[in-house]
């Protein structure tokens, strides 16, 4: 009975249109009062004392950090390397859609942030070289899903602390998928531009032309080298990380580029706070909500299922695959790791896979959520960016979505892509 409550009260608030952070807490709510004995007033002190951590300080420092990168003409500068290098091939505008991307999430940590910063720029573009829109915005979309697997990373920083694993080795683990779903998003892009005829730019570049890109962009690619740099050395935290990529994005926006000025300062500060007000929200709400079905005991509940439906390690993670699918299409990606991620990581690591394995597992099957409706969040930022509807883009979406998949796995089958570089550099 409580499970149901649990359950059926959140999904029901979610279809009728309640934003998810308030569904959360509603059916937490709910579910104390008539299913529990418990005081209601245990939701709020959850929600407010689960905020009280200093990993979680990363969260507002990263978002501000790809806030002010993104005004202050570090986007511009990555977008101008990636036409050089890449720009001439057919198609080039797609590829180098994805390959700014690449470098942009190397600097954002969240994938519609990516899609904001990039396809401002990228889609109007590409239409205006014929390309179809609802392509345009779609590989747009799916190149911003990168964001959140190569560091560094908000949900990383999330399911480092509520599973307790390194955020550090998970910054690590994952860069090698994130540049293996970039490569599947170029050659997909490839192969739809020589079928209908996307042409690059026919400028190939000389040797001097990529050492002045990469001379105007080097500022720009020094961030993820001194937050890993300085992980790694021990000269600070990954949350002291975050603060020092804010303090960097800034001081080079404004004294080194000259293209942040103070009112443009402001707003970014403004709309940062703001997103992670909401950000802060969610987490606290799906912190109570995961308590409550911890204290039901659902976990193990789930966990006694899934074990009894095969005890073959192949199949089992065929199964949390599909359902991480699903759930990703419907619930955003911070609340899905802090609910999902007591529940499955138990499963996952009794049958012999790795918690760092299992979190890239995790987090690059919700970033496709990204781009699957009906949430979509990279979707809507591009249908609004680009002005494209949603329906056109959902249409082009399916040969990348496939391709996605298929990337998808690539990293569930080949661990050591995830677990090499935390194995190799971790201390």
């Amino acid at each position: 009975m409580t499970v149901a409550i649990l359950f059926g009260s959140f999904f029901l608030l979610m279809l009728i249109g309640v934003p998810i952070a308030l569904s959360l807490g509603l059916a937490s709510l709910v579910t104390m009062v008539f299913a529990t004995d418990s005081s209601p007033n245990v939701i709020i002190q959850k929600a407010f004392t689960s905020l009280d951590s200093f990993p979680l300080m990363a969260i507002p420092f990263f978002i501000l950090a790809g806030v002010l990168m993104s005004h202050g003409g570090i986007s511009r500068r990555l977008l101008n390397l990636a036409t050089v290098l890449i720009g001439f091939i057919t198609g080039g505008l797609a590829m180098v859609t994805v390959l700014a991307s690449m470098f942009f999430a190397a600097i954002s940590g969240s994938g519609p942030a990516t899609v904001a910063a990039i396809g401002s720029f990228m889609i109007p573009s590409m239409k205006e070289q014929k390309y179809n829109s609802g392509f345009a915005a779609a590989i747009t979309a799916s190149a911003g899903s990168i964001g959140v697997l190569i560091p560094p990373s908000i949900p990383f920083v999330m399911y480092g602390v509520v599973g307790t694993v390194s955020i550090g080795s998970m910054f690590l683990a994952g860069i090698i998928p994130g540049i293996i779903l970039g490569l599947a998003l170029m050659i997909v892009s490839f192969i739809i531009a020589k079928k209908n005829g996307y042409k690059g730019t026919g400028e190939v570049p000389t040797f001097k032309d990529v050492l002045k890109a990469l001379n105007e962009a080097k500022l720009a690619l020094l961030i993820p080298v001194i937050i890993l740099g300085g992980i790694y050395a021990g000269i600070f935290s990954p949350t002291e990380s975050a603060a020092v990529a804010s303090i960097y994005a800034l001081l080079i926006g404004v004294f080194v580029y000259k293209e942040l000025s103070w009112k443009a300062v402001y707003e970014s500060f403004s709309s940062a706070a703001l997103t992670n007000a909401a950000t802060v929200i969610i987490i606290g709400f799906s912190i109570s909500f995961a308590y409550l079905m911890t204290r039901e005991r659902i976990p193990v509940i789930v966990a006694d299922f899934i074990v009894s439906i095969s005890d073959s390690p192949i199949v089992i993670i065929l199964i949390i695959n599909l359902f991480l699918l699903i759930v990703g299409m419907f619930i955003d990606t911070i609340s899905a790791i802090v609910i999902l991620t007591p529940i499955l990581l138990p499963v996952v690591t009794n049958i012999g896979i790795d918690p760092i394995h299992f979190g890239i597992i995790l987090v690059m099957n919700l970033a496709i959520g990204f781009v699957t409706p009906p949430l979509g969040v990279n979707l809507f930022v591009a249908s609004t960016v680009g002005k494209v509807s949603f329906e056109t883009i959902v249409k082009a979406m399916i040969p990348i979505l496939i391709t996605m998949l298929f990337a998808l796995l690539v990293v569930i089958y080949f661990p050591p892509l995830s677990t090499g570089l935390p194995n190799l550099l971790a201390p």
